[in-house]
């Protein structure tokens, strides 16, 4: 029989109490809650307990309070979701899963260690992930349905901190502007060649019935989120796909033979057709990115600190190189400035910010920039750009504003976005209080505890 995500639950407990050292004999696993039709069990709250305390995160209070109060939360949310027929599409979650797995197997060491761990095949805990992941979009669109439409207004914002001592108004914290210049290490033909030498054999491989398509993604793609399902990619639009890979795949209609080589900006692939659904195609594919060699690299790392000099003296600014040379289409037309793109409150939608706080930049950006001064050109690094490739750049500090206490005018919008997550956050609070009063819920008598959030658990 299929195992659900509670089982899961609990077969994850003992692979992390196997991991850290502190595997239990003799776990017994119980039904602890009831809210609505939805149980809670104990290893439920033990996986919760050992994942925080892996992660090196403080709960704050005793876990077999805080964690099953938590997870009863979110049963509730469940609850409502099944009243208002929320209903979630696999395919929209699908590739939150495919990371998830891949992390997974990654920690376990192989695809063969994690199903050994599980006691599922491959498949069967993917679909377990998927089910998570379900469950919790379902939680996030039964709070949306919840919270609304209602915008804050600057009256609001205004009014929330007009009385507010300035020692307790928020701090900020420090913020950057950076532009960027970056340029991509040349791949030798040779090793090209040799890249699309190994696709062309997975292609006469699968098309002569020697091999199979999926177990050859498994082996060799390197894309690593679908490698794992056999290269398959789930339902999506054109409009999902790189222009290169879509136009292939959506002229593809066999399934029993291979595209030609796709060359996209992550690398050169071979795509094989598996079904159509409306405007959305399902297909595998097999990724295979060429290898830059360190000659080629400390090539471009060498121009880069030419052209960093030449800015030094003058002979062209920073804003000229990035326009003439820059390869990294998303701020070269932008003169380099980096773009952070952030959730507007006001607005309540996103919106684009050229400001960074430090945990927003790339790991090597920030790490340029911690220590320069405003005007400061970095020396050349590199880094991994968003397609996941390594790429050489050099920064230009443009601007720093350093960490203060908030204000009305010049962080209005900040302060918008803290007062609106006040005002949801209370809107929740009052609505789980009144949901409490009418939804069944049922509490194992050790499990009842004085000191939940909300009292109204216990009846």
């Amino acid at each position: 029989m299929k195992k659900d995500l509670k089982t899961l639950c609990l077969t994850l407990l003992l692979v992390m109490s196997v991991v850290m050292g502190k595997a239990q004999s003799n776990v017994i696993d119980e039904v602890i809650w009831v809210v609505g039709d939805q149980p809670i069990l104990r290893s439920e709250v033990e996986f919760q307990r050992l994942s925080a305390e892996m992660n090196h995160e403080k709960i704050a209070g005793d876990p077999y309070t805080v964690i099953p109060e938590m997870l009863a939360i979110n049963k509730l949310f469940l609850h409502q979701a099944s009243i208002d027929s929320i209903n979630v599409s696999e395919a929209d979650v699908i590739r939150s899963a495919n990371e998830q797995l891949n992390q997974w197997i990654q920690s376990a060491g192989s695809q063969e260690k994690l199903e050994e761990y599980q006691g599922m095949s491959i498949k069967q805990i993917r679909q377990e992930i998927v089910r998570y992941f379900v469950e919790t979009e379902k939680i996030s669109e039964a709070k949306s349905k919840i919270l609304g439409e209602k915008k804050i207004s600057p009256a609001e914002v205004r009014r929330y901190f007009k009385n507010m001592p300035s020692d307790s108004l928020p701090t900020i914290p420090e913020q950057v502007e950076v532009q960027i210049l970056t340029l991509s290490p040349e791949v030798s033909p040779e090793e090209i060649d040799r890249v699309k030498n190994e696709l062309m054999d997975y292609a006469k491989r699968v098309n002569e019935g020697e091999a199979n398509f999926a177990t050859l993604a498994r082996l060799y793609s390197q894309d690593a989120i679908s490698a794992t399902q056999g290269g398959e990619l789930g339902y999506m639009g054109r409009g999902e796909l790189v222009p290169e890979f879509a136009n292939v795949a959506f002229a593809l209609t066999d399934p029993n033979t291979v595209s030609k080589i796709v060359q996209s900006e992550y690398g050169y692939h071979i795509i094989q057709f598996i079904s159509r659904s409306g405007d959305k195609i399902n297909v595998r594919h097999i990724l295979r990115k060429p290898v830059v060699s360190d000659a080629a690299i400390e090539k471009v790392l060498l121009r880069l600190d030419s052209i960093a000099n030449d800015i030094r003296t003058k002979k062209f600014t920073f804003e000229e190189a990035v326009l003439a040379l820059s390869d990294d289409k998303d701020t070269r037309s932008n003169q380099g400035l980096m773009v952070n793109t952030v959730r507007d409150a006001m607005l309540e939608r996103t919106m684009q910010t050229s400001r960074f706080t430090m945990g927003e930049l790339p790991p090597e950006v920030a790490k340029k920039v911690s220590t320069m001064h405003v005007g400061e050109i970095s020396d050349a690094f590199t880094m991994r750009n968003s397609k996941d490739q390594e790429v050489c750049a050099i920064v230009l500090l443009k601007n720093r504003i350093k960490s203060h206490k908030a204000d009305i005018t010049a962080d209005f919008r900040t302060l918008a976005g803290i007062v609106s997550e006040k005002m949801k956050n209370e809107k929740i609070d009052n609505w789980i209080r009144e949901k409490q009063k009418t939804t069944y819920i049922s509490i194992k008598e050790e499990w009842r505890k004085k000191d939940f959030k909300y009292p109204g658990w216990i009846k």
